[in-house]
Order: structure tokens, then sequence, then C-alpha cells
């Protein structure tokens, strides 16, 4: 199973409501993700996002700079908003980081958690399943082969075009995230693509269905079960202290929640349910080394996982909190779950 990291770029926000400087925040996350490759995890992801609360709207660029810091760790989007995107142009600059970075680069297609880069970039809400749909055939495709004849609905079509340039060994490795409907994963099956399941709340086990459900899908039609990935992303926090991670965290992660919950009706976000997600059959991972090895195998024996993502940065902790969680990750969690596996 590998082991990583998942950002969305968060903010900063103090007690003010005064917003951290982007561009503070950017230099922060390579420093950040240095550091992952050093402490050995095995991936990173970023997020796509068009709000004043998060620092990244092109994932691309910040892996473009992280692959000249970088030597081993993957790097990928968490996720490109590809409902939104131009796919001819995602995948060439996805395969300008392959080439970059020898080989490391990933690319993660998803409809995205908010829907500003809709109206930003012209497109209907209406159309939201079919854009997903149709750019994700054109995407694929795209990846498959370096000459192409499409036509679609949103898109001009393309007539024995050339998209250049090419991944390492003409292939990108493409993922899907998917939140919790069956017709997402039912595509995801179909098509013989490794899924990401975003579990940010709840009870993780509700999700066994849908796991059992992807890979029966992907066995029925054909696939490789020897190339069979799927991961789980999660929001998490490590401190050498569980207690005292959690009273620091609780305030900047419930005040991110309020935030998102403000806009989609959700009421106010309490602490008795921070104390709940991280118990043992919820989904935050937040606590010391030990709590967080003992979770993250449960997370791996009840689902399967090639993958686990851990999503480090919500509500915009420190970074000298994120800097320790990334070091206690790599240094401590990640050497206790890899040993157990090999048992």
């Amino acid at each position: 199973m590998e082991l990583g990291i998942g950002m969305f770029g968060d903010l900063q926000i103090n007690a003010k409501g005064e917003i951290q400087p982007a561009q503070q925040r950017l230099q922060e996350i390579i420093e950040e993700i240095k550091l992952m490759d050093e402490v050995g995890l095995d991936f990173y992801g970023i997020g796509e996002h068009h709000r004043p609360d998060y620092a990244v709207s092109s994932p691309e660029i910040i892996l473009a700079a992280a692959a000249t810091v970088t030597k081993n760790i993957k790097l990928s989007s968490a996720v490109s908003v590809l409902s939104s995107s131009d796919p001819v142009k995602l995948y060439q600059n996805f395969a300008t980081i392959d080439l970059i970075s020898n080989g490391r680069a990933e690319l993660m297609a998803g409809r995205g958690s908010f829907i500003e880069s809709f109206p930003l970039f012209g497109y209907d809400l209406q159309d939201y399943d079919q854009l997903y749909e149709e750019k994700l055939d054109l995407l694929l495709k795209i990846n498959a082969t370096p000459k192409i004849s499409w036509k679609g609905k949103f898109r001009p079509e393309l007539n024995n075009q050339e998209v250049l340039p090419r991944a390492v060994n003409d292939n990108l490795k493409i993922w899907v995230a998917v939140g919790g409907t069956p017709e997402s994963v039912e595509r995801a099956g179909r098509l013989g693509l490794p899924v990401m399941f975003a579990i940010i709340g709840g009870q993780p086990i509700q999700f066994k269905p849908l796991f059992d459900y992807y890979k029966k899908v992907y066995q029925a039609y054909g696939h490789d079960m020897n190339k069979f990935e799927v991961g789980v992303h999660m929001h998490a926090l490590f401190g050498e202290n569980s207690n005292e991670v959690a009273d620091y965290y609780y305030p900047l992660y419930s005040a991110q929640m309020n935030r998102i919950g403000r806009s989609r009706g959700w009421a106010p976000y309490q602490r008795n349910q921070f104390d709940a997600g991280r118990g043992d059959g919820g989904a935050l991972i937040i606590g010391d080394a030990n709590e967080s090895v003992d979770k993250i195998l449960a997370m791996e024996e009840t689902f399967g996982l090639t993958r686990f993502s851990a999503h480090v940065d919500v509500g915009g902790p420190s970074h000298a909190a994120l800097m320790k969680s990334i070091e206690i990750f790599g240094t401590k969690i990640a050497p206790k779950v890899r040993e157990a596996l090999k048992k």
C-alpha cells in the first residue's frame, strides 16, 4: 500500500478573518513536498480550487515546481476539475510534468467539490454530468494514442490531431476521484481506472458496499487484477501527543467545516462530532503515531487498499504543524504500517 499526502492548499485565516497571502502559502507547499520526498512518502496530490480561501488554482504548476526539488515521490493532482478543463491541454500539462520528473506524474480527474470553475470558464452547471463523461472519454483517448480524431458536444472536434508532448512510456497514470455515487463507481470499474474514494465524514465502513461494487464491476469487464488499484482520501493530522494535536486542530478544522457548511446548509460543527470522527469507527485520523498506524491498517484491512492519502491541510494548519505532521508520517507512521503489511 502506498502512503502519501493530499492537500487543497488551504490558506491560513486568523481570528480577525485575515487571509494568509497566497505567495507565502505556495512557497510553504514546495517546502512541505520536499520534506515528504526526504522522509520517503510515496506520493503527493494537490487539488484545484478557484476560491479566496485556497492558494492553488493550477495543480500542474505546483507539481512542475515540486518536480525540480524532489527525486522519488509521485506527483499528482487531487483533483483536476475535468468538467471545466480542456482535456487536450490537461494531458499536455501533465505529460510535461511527467517528462520533467522522469515519470513521476499522475493525473487524478474528478468533478471537484465546488462549482466556481464552471462560470469562470464558461460552462453551464446544467451540463454537469455530460461534461464530465465527454471529457473523460476524450482524455482517455488522448492518453491511448498520439493522433486522435474525435467529435463531441462541448469542444471543437479533432481531425487526426497529434497531441504532444507524450508522457514517459507514452502512458500517463490517470486516476478518478469519487464521492459516494454508484454511477461514478460503475464507470470507473467499467473503464478499468484506479479509484480514490473520498471518505471525509461519517463512518468509513458505510463505504464498503461501494468498494465491493467497484471490484465486482472491474472484474466483470475483464480487467487485469494485477493492475487493480484503489485508495482512500481521509482528513488527517499527526502529532506527538494525541490530545494536544486534537486541541490544536479542532478550532481550525471546525472553522473550515462551518465556512463550507454555511453555503451548503450544514448545522454548525461541534466538538463531539470531531471526537467521534477521531474514534475507532470515525473518518478522521487525527492523533499520535500509534493511533494513526492502527487506523490506517484498519482501513487497509477493511477495503483492500493499494493507496492511503492523508489530507492534512484542511482549515489551514500552520506550516510548522504541517512540517511536523509530515515528519511523523514519514519517520514513525509509514515504517510501522509497511512493516505490519509485510507480515
